[in-house]
Formats: structure tokens, C-alpha cells, sequence
């Protein structure tokens, strides 16, 4: 199966369809951290555009999209009105298989409500992070290993930088739980 993985730098989702065969590849306008050379830096449409994939994984960003930031949308509309329509660009890729995640937040309202929210708890971490899936042509994730625990890690993390990644790079990475049940349960179709 052609997967790509939009707008993750960290490879985590790509390399977890790599494990099981896949030919994955990861896009973001960032370089890839783990130095991969299965990742394009570059728009992500202009990948989808030119090649053809079976399966797209969107990881819009969600800085003027997640409530967490509510209160600053009627200070920047324009940025919430481009937010959103990369994030609708993506749900509307010319790929039969589509999942866009992005937090709580804005597409609620502005598109629709999301198909599943998972927690990380549900996928071998103990910790909160509410991440909503919106899907085309997908099943919904079911949970692989539901753990104890429900610390919020990503609310409480500092800001700066750490291990050279931004506060805000370090909370987009996606757990290897999760990815892994993304390429075990959509990787087969």
C-alpha cells in the first residue's frame, strides 16, 4: 500500500507502515528529524498532486483550529480561515482512503463532527490527549491496549525548547501506540 503521511516531521506514523511493508512516506514543510529519505519537505499537495497514494494520514497543523486556543480566534480570523482550509484541502485529497486528525477544536463547527476521538490511553499510554479522527473510506480505530492512568502530559509540558524540538513540535509527535494501530488496522485494507 502508498501511504503518505502529511505534515509529520517526525516520521513516527510513517515508519510504523514501513515496519509492516508499506511504501510510506512522510511531508512537511520542516525536515524529516529522524533524517529519513522516505519524506518529502515541501507542500503536501504538491505531493499528492503528482503521485498516487492509497491511503493519506493528515496531520494539519492546529494552531488557529484547537480549542486550547479559543480565545485568540476572533484576534486572528484570517489565520483560522487558512487553518481551515488546508485542513478541508486535506479531508478532500484526491486519495481514497483519508484520515485528518487534529485536536478538539474549530472543524467541529466549521465542517462537521469528527468520526472517533481516541485518547492515548486507549493505545498503551497513560496519559490524556483528546485527538479527533475525521475519515473517508477508513474504519475506526479500535483499541489496542487500554492502560491506567490519565495524566494530561501535553498540557502540562514546558514551554521552549528541548532536545532541539519546540514545545509545539513535541506535542505534534504521534505516540508509537497510535501509529502502530494505524498501520496494523488500516494498513490491510
Amino acid at each position: 500500500m502508498k501511504v503518505l503521511v502529511a505534515c509529520e516531521f517526525s516520521g513516527v506514523v510513517r515508519e510504523a507502515f514501513r515496519k509492516r511493508g508499506h511504501d510510506a512516506w512522510s511531508c512537511d514543510l520542516e525536515p524529516a528529524m529522524d533524517k529519513s529519505p522516505y519524506h518529502f519537505q515541501r507542500t503536501v499537495s504538491h505531493v499528492w498532486d503528482r503521485l498516487s497514494w492509497d491511503l493519506l494520514i493528515a496531520h494539519p497543523p492546529c494552531t488557529h483550529l484547537a480549542v486550547s486556543g479559543a480565545r485568540w480566534w476572533s484576534l486572528r480570523p484570517l489565520e483560522q480561515e487558512l487553518a481551515a482550509a488546508f485542513f478541508m484541502d486535506c479531508i478532500a485529497a484526491p486519495v481514497p482512503r483519508v484520515c485528518v486528525e487534529n485536536p478538539i477544536g474549530a472543524m467541529s463547527r466549521l465542517y462537521r463532527k469528527p468520526d472517533q476521538i481516541i485518547q492515548p490511553w486507549m493505545f498503551g499510554h497513560g496519559e490524556t490527549k483528546a485527538t479527533c479522527l475525521w475519515m473517508r473510506g477508513l474504519p475506526l480505530l479500535v483499541p489496542t491496549q487500554i492502560v491506567e492512568g490519565r495524566k494530561p502530559r501535553c498540557h502540562y509540558e514546558s514551554p521552549g525548547i528541548k532536545n532541539c524540538l519546540t514545545r509545539q513540535q513535541r506535542r505534534s509527535i504521534t505516540l508509537q501506540g497510535i501509529a502502530d494501530a494505524m498501520a496494523s488496522q488500516w494498513g490491510g485494507l
